[in-house]
């Protein structure tokens, strides 16, 4: 079976008085639109990876995440859909929520492990599988540099320029991706980073282990609200109020803040009249799942 979807991610134009008023213009890229679940960021991340797997003739996947993993949800549908085993090793105690409920309704053992060993994922891996010929290691998030080469594809699919492009950051490999990208393909775009953790100036260091040359590109490290899956009230109804203006369901890790982090940024006066800003929506919507009591 073929390592592939079909990729469906259309870029739309974001209608906003702040826009007009600022005389720019954003869109938005939306990748959520490729898979129910497997959307994103996480197909473009797990795409050569699940191909490297096939080659090697691994059957068995073998992945981390935290209990509200929009990786480890990824990983179980994609391993459903492409006939792999899979298994999640999921950070904390044993617990049962919406996105592990999803993770086991495709397949998706899981094997939960303390914080302490959890730091240490290749050590997991030997513990429960080195003797598996079969089992597969894909790191928390996907990150790797298989990883970041499918995500710098999302730029040869762009049929118009820009002159900024933003991208919410977890792991720095999409990022990474996508700068590589804008440079094989020559566009004149500066990328801009949103860090979703607390003190996230590390992400650079991140970004740059999977650059393919070094280049310049920003980050924007206060729009963590609080830290990773972490948020506020001013968050949760910027998201509110721009899901029933637009009808884009965001979420509150990644998109979210991006999103906020852009249109904060303008308000700011942060942009040229005339720029053309793109958002790259990576997906992720079932974090929600973990977060709807934030919302009411």
């Amino acid at each position: 079976m073929d390592i592939r979807l079909d990729i469906y991610s259309p870029v739309q134009e974001l209608s906003d008085s702040l826009f007009e008023d600022k005389g720019v213009r954003v869109f938005i890229k939306r990748d959520d639109m490729i898979h129910p679940v497997i959307s994103g960021n996480k197909w473009r991340k797990l795409k050569y990876v699940l191909q490297q797997a096939r080659i090697e003739g691994k059957t068995h996947l073998v992945t981390f995440g935290g209990a509200f993993s929009n990786h480890l949800l990824a990983t179980a549908a994609a391993a459903a859909k492409f006939g792999f085993k899979c298994t999640g090793i999921v950070r904390g105690e044993d617990v049962q929520n919406d996105t592990l409920f999803m993770c086991r309704l495709h397949g998706m053992q899981l094997i939960f492990t303390d914080r302490d060993s959890y730091g240490d994922k290749q050590a997991l891996f030997s513990k429960y599988f080195g003797d598996n010929a079969e089992a597969f290691f894909i790191d928390e998030g996907g990150a790797s540099a298989l990883a970041a080469k499918g995500c710098s594809e999302l730029v040869a699919e762009l049929t118009d320029n820009y002159t900024d492009i933003f991208c919410a950051c977890g792991t720095g490999t999409t990022a990474a991706g996508i700068i590589n990208g804008i440079a094989e393909n020559g566009l004149p775009a500066h990328f801009q980073a949103v860090p979703v953790f607390k003190n996230g100036g590390f992400i650079r260091d991140e970004i740059d282990r999977y650059l393919l040359l070094p280049a310049t590109y920003s980050l924007h490290a206060k729009y963590h609200f609080g830290g990773y899956a972490k948020t506020t009230p001013e968050l949760t109804s910027f998201i509110q109020t721009f899901i029933s203006s637009t009808g884009i369901i965001i979420d509150p890790v990644y998109t979210g803040k991006m999103l906020y982090a852009i249109y904060q940024l303008i308000k700011e006066d942060r942009f040229a009249a005339g720029s053309k800003i793109l958002a790259i929506h990576t997906g992720g919507i079932w974090g929600l799942l973990g977060m709807k009591d934030k919302f009411y």
